[in-house]
């Protein structure tokens, strides 16, 4: 999942994405202050000891 934090007049908006591609084509027209983060979970199956 990834998701880009925005700050702008004492404002925070998140938006949630979940292809990376996606979440990079909106990211590079955003104007105001911005983050993009990656989450990942601890639980998911790539995590898993063989």
């Amino acid at each position: 999942m990834w998701i880009i934090t925005t700050y702008k007049n004492n404002g925070i908006k998140m938006l949630e994405f979940e292809k990376e591609e996606e979440a990079r084509e909106v990211f590079k027209n955003i104007q105001d202050n911005k983050i993009l983060t990656e989450v990942i979970y601890f639980n998911d199956p790539c995590f898993a000891y063989a």
